[in-house]
């Protein structure tokens, strides 16, 4: 039995691998006349619920925010996240998830690993594909560069799949996170 749940999973990873993958989300915003835009994948929730998924999140407790490749901000101008400032670039988003289920926001400068670093049989297409790091604490807390808490509430609907908005808000933005009954989110502001 344990022969066929690995070569399940092998098959299973491998397709995943060499299929093409689903479309990425966005989200974008202007603030201050600058461009700011998030690439995420758009996990399905199913009949699954996300403290379920939650409980399953490796020991330091950090989610990848999204699907397959990793999440990203670019901002091309200097803002501040959760009144935290993030110089103009390109960074990846994690979503640390505390063991009392407050929710964070990661901002960090290390984008990912290639696909092929981490599963052999990556297809030609994806093999160069940035992948979320599986320790997060380990591998690439040194490169972050802001942890913001965020603000929980209800969804007014469930949300499949999981979805990331950034909706204008006077000279800003709010950042939402937002997969079943559950959204989180924190502002954002130009920096200096």
């Amino acid at each position: 039995m344990k022969k066929l749940t690995a070569l399940a999973l092998t098959l299973m990873v491998a397709s995943l691998a060499t299929a093409q993958m689903p479309p990425r989300g966005k989200a974008s915003a202007t603030i201050s006349g600058k461009a700011v835009t998030i690439d995420y994948g758009q996990a399905k929730l199913g009949t699954r619920t996300l403290d379920e998924l939650m409980k399953g999140l490796p020991a330091d407790g950090v989610w990848r925010a999204g699907r397959d490749q990793v999440t990203t901000i670019t901002t091309e101008g200097p803002i501040t996240i959760g009144g935290k400032v993030v110089p103009a670039g390109k960074y990846s988003l994690y979503v640390p998830v505390s063991k009392d289920g407050t929710y964070s926001l990661a901002v960090n400068k290390h984008l990912g690993v290639p696909l092929k670093s981490i599963f052999a049989g990556a297809s030609a297409a994806m093999a160069n594909e940035p992948w979320p790091v599986s320790d997060y604490g380990k591998e690439i807390g040194k490169d972050e560069v802001a942890r913001v808490t965020l603000t929980s509430a209800k969804t007014a609907a469930p949300v499949d799949p999981f979805a990331i908005t950034l909706t204008p808000k006077g000279a800003g933005a709010t950042l939402t996170l937002a997969w079943g009954d559950k959204s989180f989110s924190t502002e954002i502001a130009a920096g200096k």
